[in-house]
């Protein structure tokens, strides 16, 4: 007897290279294999909170933060790691967090926007961004203030050019370039005295 397949019942089985194999004319059942567990857990603080979580191995530090834990500040721009949208502080270091992969980021401390603050008073930075008006779309905002922490950290805010240098990784589109310069040696000032 000749099993008769159609489209439909093809699909509905998953094929016949999940369900099974033609012998004889019968459909013969095969169990389907299934690929080892990959997860692995990966323990990090983000903004002083301590998370733990089950992911494949592929996931990113930015698909993890904006998609799970729904910090949606760290933002996917070009998703290469050429815009700086997507700036994080890992232990303190600028990251782009499209390029580092959450694994990486097991028993490390990260910052987002979101963590920059300290309640309702905002971060010097911040603030010298509003001041200075150093944003107009506000997409690459949040990559350029943790960018901006981080110069200022490492010692590269003392003047324009320098700064320029060093925050030359972090695109802005709507070419606020002169503001943000502005706005990064105002905090490194407030900031060291």
């Amino acid at each position: 007897m000749t099993a008769d397949i159609t489209r439909r019942t093809f699909l509905q089985s998953g094929g016949l290279a999940t369900a099974g194999l033609l012998a004889n004319g019968e459909v013969v059942a095969q169990s389907a294999t299934t690929a080892p567990k990959t997860n692995i857990l990966v323990a990090m603080k983000v903004n002083a909170v301590a998370y733990v979580a089950d992911l494949e191995p592929r996931v990113t530090l930015l698909d993890y933060l904006h998609d799970r834990l729904v910090l949606t500040g760290t933002r996917k721009g070009c998703n290469e790691g050429a815009c700086g949208a997507c700036t994080v502080l890992i232990d303190g270091k600028r990251m782009n967090a499209c390029l580092t992969l959450a694994a990486q980021c097991d028993g490390r401390e990260i910052t987002t926007i979101e963590g920059l603050a300290q309640g309702n008073e905002l971060h010097p930075v911040q603030r010298a961004f509003i001041e200075h008006d150093a944003f107009q779309c506000g997409y690459c905002t949040s990559g350029q203030v943790l960018s901006a922490v981080a110069c200022i950290k490492e010692g590269h805010a003392t003047d324009a050019a320098t700064v320029r240098e060093w925050m030359s990784g972090n695109l802005c589109r709507c070419a606020c370039y002169p503001q943000i310069t502005a706005a990064v040696l105002d905090a490194a000032q407030r900031m060291s005295s």
